[in-house]
């Protein structure tokens, strides 16, 4: 499997032998990544938990599953490329801000926003 900056190379040269850049500013990228975001979400729609969690198995679903988000991906890439974002140093840092707002002890098995997690106070007990 190629690693982001060999699939970026790849997806710039597909887009630059159509002569596409012109039309990727990166207002549009950002637009057509979301309306593929939500072509990922329409495949949701209307479907049961135990449906969505079959959608993998299922032959059309499942590819219409890993064509969304393989769309959703190579915008994503554009986006980077496009503002100068090396997405796994970006993705690194941003898991390192994640650990420090939702620590493990606080965190663990909660689905509440870092800011409502509970944050003791100098002397409390834990």
């Amino acid at each position: 499997m190629p690693d982001l900056s060999k699939l970026t190379a790849e997806l710039l040269a597909f887009r630059d032998a159509r002569d596409w850049r012109q039309f990727h500013t990166l207002r549009h990228l950002i637009s057509s990544l979301n309306l593929e975001a939500a072509e990922l979400l329409e495949l949701t729609q209307w479907r049961s938990d135990e449906e969505i969690e079959a959608l993998p198995a299922d032959e059309r679903l499942g590819e219409a599953l890993r064509d969304e988000c393989a769309d959703v991906l190579l915008y994503l890439l554009l986006i980077a490329d496009h503002a100068g974002i090396d997405l796994l140093a970006a993705a690194h840092e941003k898991l390192r801000k994640n650990a420090l707002k939702y620590p493990v002890d606080r965190a663990r098995g909660s689905r509440e926003k870092y800011t409502r997690l509970h944050v003791p106070a100098e002397g409390d007990q834990p």
